[in-house]
């Protein structure tokens, strides 16, 4: 891969994550107020509860990537 390659590459893994948080975030206040709406909704709190993990392991991974490699 190209030093251009490798930057596009890098460059779009970070916009990716400034979405995947900004997705995250908004699902935690939508868990929140459903959570405390009077007709709570059981199922798709927990759909957005795992929809909300799968965000973070995503984000973990994307950080993973965009770390630069330790020194040996």
């Amino acid at each position: 891969m190209s030093e251009a390659d490798a930057f596009e590459h890098a460059t779009s893994l970070r916009v990716r994550l400034e979405e995947l948080r900004a997705e995250h975030r908004d699902l935690d206040d939508a868990i929140a107020r459903l959570f405390d709406s009077p007709t709570e909704d059981e199922l798709l709190l927990r759909r957005m509860k795992k929809r909300k993990l799968a965000l973070k392991d995503r984000i973990a991974a994307i950080e993973a990537m965009l770390r630069p490699d330790e020194p040996a």
